[in-house]
């Protein structure tokens, strides 16, 4: 039985990649921001364990990590959670750029520096949920697109870094999902949204898994997913 700690559970594809791995019978172990998100999760994926830590305050993860019980060794770790705060360059706050670069680049840099040693143990599998942003932006989207940009970075960074530990890295990069942040995405465009017409995060979730679940004599560096309508 395999052991995944995932980001960003609670919905979207986070929530459609834990619920196929809680079904298969892996051991989970969810970040939540706090101890009442933490309960929620845990609620929704009877067996799973949590791990509290807020994205949001990447300084304090080693220490938060630090008071709860880890595991030897962990098989994948799934970097899902993100934020998005649209704006031009002319109008985004520091605040604002903090807070994304912090959620969707520092904290998955921290744990991923805080959890390796249990990772190379497995000779496991580092995943991040990127996003089409991470290979171009447009404008409103900087700063986002920033955070997405360093996160495609780290990724391939760290990939060739742990290649000697047997590590795999991949970066998948989906199109516009059909999830909670494309409805404010859509709300801060001031467009209708319409779920329909966009990717369903159930084929992200099939999309990782397939990088997660390949033989060991092969991996798969970078995933593309887009809207096929």
């Amino acid at each position: 039985m395999a052991t995944h700690l995932i980001t960003g559970a609670g919905s979207g594809i986070g929530a459609a990649v834990a619920r196929r791995l809680h079904e298969r019978g892996d051991d989970l172990l969810l970040l939540a921001r706090d101890a009442g998100r933490a309960k929620e999760l845990a609620a929704g994926l009877p067996g799973a364990r949590t791990l509290v830590g807020d994205l949001d305050n990447p300084g304090r993860l080693s220490w938060a990590l630090a008071q709860q019980s880890l595991p030897d060794r962990l098989d994948s770790l799934l970097h899902i959670a993100g934020v998005v705060d649209l704006g031009q360059v002319g109008e985004l706050t520091p605040k604002s750029w903090h807070h994304q670069l912090n959620v969707n680049l520092v904290s998955p840099a921290e744990l991923t520096r805080l959890l390796l040693p249990q990772l190379r143990v497995s000779r496991g599998q580092v995943i991040f949920v990127n996003s089409g942003a991470g290979l171009a932006t447009h404008a409103g989207w900087s700063a986002y697109a920033a955070s997405k940009h360093g996160l495609k970075a780290l990724a391939d960074g760290l990939r060739q870094e742990e290649r000697p530990h047997g590590v795999r890295v991949t970066s998948v990069y989906p199109g516009r999902t059909a999830s909670p942040m494309q409805v404010k995405v859509h709300q801060q465009e001031g467009k209708e949204y319409d779920p329909t017409r966009w990717i369903d995060p159930e084929s992200v979730a099939t999309a990782l898994l397939t990088a997660l679940d390949l033989p060991r004599d092969a991996q798969i560096d970078d995933i593309t997913v887009r809207p096929g309508r």
